[in-house]
């Protein structure tokens, strides 16, 4: 019966996510003939400053989302019940909206002559140059991913009991002792999903560095597209960069579950 139950989804297992996967691996390390090759490998090499590139806008975008989300949900998760559902209604309006509208929203208001620069302009500074930059990028990832960030944490503070803060605070504890060895300790299995729940994605991402970064601040995700897409069609390339993203991916995905799992073991023992 269980088998029964779970065959539609193996199937679509099997489809989407096995057969694809498989044509990357077999596409990176094969020729446009169809015969063995490491050179596709190889050439990937070339684009490590692209790669570092995106590693490390990446890092800061999902750095900048856990500063400001972690407040934020927490100051949701003591709100009284109907106050929070209000606040996380207004947190997830933004994704309600397509995401190419979104990103595009930030174009206008970044350029030379638009909401922001026409704003600044009226007490007499800029107009700056904020679109087509690295600060830009990391802006449209932060905007653009930051409730995946907010979420978890949510999920995990709303079950921190207020008497567990109150009794921290009665024994001495001042605020930053009660955050670094009460709230984060507690909430770290929120961290670490948030934290896998941005990066990936933003490691990932085309759309935002090629809308706000101008083209001129290539990630990973826009040299997959130019090998696919583009002029340069080469899917034996695009396929090897696709399985080195892949594999970063699954490293950081690795060492976050092995942080949260070494935590929980930590609060078994305690």
């Amino acid at each position: 019966m269980r088998k029964a139950v779970a065959a539609p989804y193996l199937v679509w297992m099997a489809i989407f996510i096995v057969v694809p996967l498989g044509l990357i691996v077999l596409f990176a390390f094969t020729d446009s003939s169809g015969a063995f090759t490491l050179d596709n490998i190889a050439q990937v090499g070339q684009y490590a400053g692209v790669i570092w590139r995106s590693i490390l806008l990446s890092a800061i975008s999902t750095v900048i989302c856990l500063v400001l989300a972690y407040p934020l949900a927490f100051i949701i998760s003591r709100k009284q019940e109907n106050q929070q559902r209000t606040f996380l209604m207004l947190v997830m309006l933004p994704m309600w909206m397509n995401f190419l509208l979104r990103t595009y929203a930030w174009m206008t208001l970044l350029e030379k002559t638009g909401l922001i620069n026409r704003l600044l302009g009226l007490i007499g500074l800029g107009p700056f140059q904020m679109i087509n930059t690295q600060g830009a990028v990391v802006l449209g990832m932060v905007y653009n991913y930051i409730p995946y960030m907010i979420l978890p944490l949510y999920s995990v503070m709303v079950k921190i009991e207020p008497h567990i803060i109150e009794a921290a605070q009665d024994l001495g504890a001042d605020n930053i002792s009660v955050l670094w060895k009460v709230l984060i300790p507690l909430s770290k299995s929120g961290i670490v999903t948030g934290i896998t729940m941005v990066f990936v994605p933003a490691a990932s991402t085309f759309i935002i560095s090629k809308m706000l970064g101008g083209g001129t601040n290539l990630m990973v995700g826009d040299l997959i597209e130019m090998q696919f897409l583009g002029n340069a069609y080469n899917p034996n390339l695009g396929s090897a960069i696709s399985l080195l993203l892949m594999i970063l991916i699954l490293i950081c995905m690795f060492v976050m579950k092995s942080i949260d799992t070494e935590e929980e073991m930590e609060g078994m023992l305690l």
